[in-house]
């Protein structure tokens, strides 16, 4: 996006949320009006959206080879057809490489959360439960979960990976019974809402779509943080913190896209490496880079050559299984 506009940075965020909806989802009659209610109320979101548009013609050759589309239009059709495509996984030779390192990828391949977990998702996939209560799952890429159901609660235990939440109605019951996530981290009390919830290290980053969630720290047990709908925070064994969230959906998962204005590189690298059967670092040099647009999660592969035409960075691979991230000169 040209950076020579001066645009809020709400308003850019929500043009990028609208491209998500319209262009890549299966928009309802209801959502294009909202959408066209959006675009005629303020000169502004019209001048962000033509900034997006406008994306398209250097975009337009390199999306289908590269994986990113900013604010380009899908038809319909293809959008379907795209997401209907099955998810494309990588392929790990292990020529030359010592029969340690290939049981070690066994390991990573099979952590150990799967196997104690009720639900799992494996690299490149995308699963959606719903629970007896009508609760709905997603599942990101390489996630684990455990369910419980009780006379009390329900419990969802997130052992690896990140779930997006849409609490259900707990209908046919004299009270409706209280809905927890539980997390090394700690708990988190659904308040009727919606919301995603990702493990990275000792930490589970909590993102608040509508309603507002309870954040209970494991380690201060009468510490109690309410996040409301928009907001983001990091849930620590010792307390509540803030997290960068500004600008970057944090749902666009669900349909297969990382969507956002200045993403970290970092960040978007270990989005894309949980669609890869490899992984993905980036140096510290290059790991603050910032990058916006619409990424499709489906073709990392082509993503990767596209922030290499993008940035100044390029990308090593060992045995297609190793990819860095490197400073260009390096």
């Amino acid at each position: 996006m040209n950076r020579g506009v001066e645009l809020p940075a709400g308003v850019i965020d929500a043009a990028i949320a609208w491209a998500v909806k319209v262009d890549y989802g299966e928009p309802s009659d209801e959502t294009r009006r909202a959408f066209t209610a959006w675009l005629n109320a303020d000169e502004r979101h019209a001048q962000a959206w033509r900034h997006l548009a406008a994306l398209k013609t250097p975009f337009s050759t390199v999306a289908a080879q590269h994986g990113a589309v900013a604010g380009q239009a899908l038809d319909g059709a293809r959008a379907r057809q795209a997401r209907r495509r099955a998810l494309k996984l990588l392929a790990f030779s292990g020529a030359g490489l010592a029969s340690g390192a290939t049981g070690w990828l066994a390991y990573a391949e099979a952590p150990w959360q799967r196997l104690l977990a009720d639900a799992s998702s494996g690299a490149g996939e995308r699963r959606a439960l719903l629970l007896d209560d009508g609760t709905r799952l997603v599942l990101n890429a390489d996630t684990a979960v455990r369910t419980r159901m009780d006379a009390l609660a329900r419990t969802v235990t997130l052992m690896r990976g990140e779930i997006l939440v849409e609490t259900g109605a707990d209908a046919g019951l004299a009270a409706r019974r209280e809905f927890w996530v539980d997390t090394p981290a700690g708990r988190l009390q659904a308040l009727g809402t919606r919301f995603v919830v990702r493990l990275a290290g000792e930490r589970a980053r909590v993102s608040v779509l509508d309603g507002s969630v309870a954040l209970h720290p494991a380690d201060a047990p009468a510490m109690r943080v309410v996040a409301l709908a928009g907001d983001s925070r990091w849930l620590a064994r010792r307390g509540v913190e803030p997290t960068e969230q500004a600008g970057y959906a944090p749902d666009a998962w669900v349909d297969g896209m990382v969507a956002g204005r200045d993403i970290r590189l970092a960040d978007l690298a270990a989005e894309l490496e949980r669609y890869t059967h490899g992984r993905i670092r980036c140096d510290p040099a290059v790991a603050g880079l910032r990058i916006s647009g619409v990424f499709h999660l489906d073709r990392p592969e082509q993503t990767l050559r596209f922030i290499e035409q993008s940035l100044p960075v390029r990308v090593s691979r060992l045995a297609g299984y190793w990819i860095r991230i490197l400073p260009a000169g390096a």
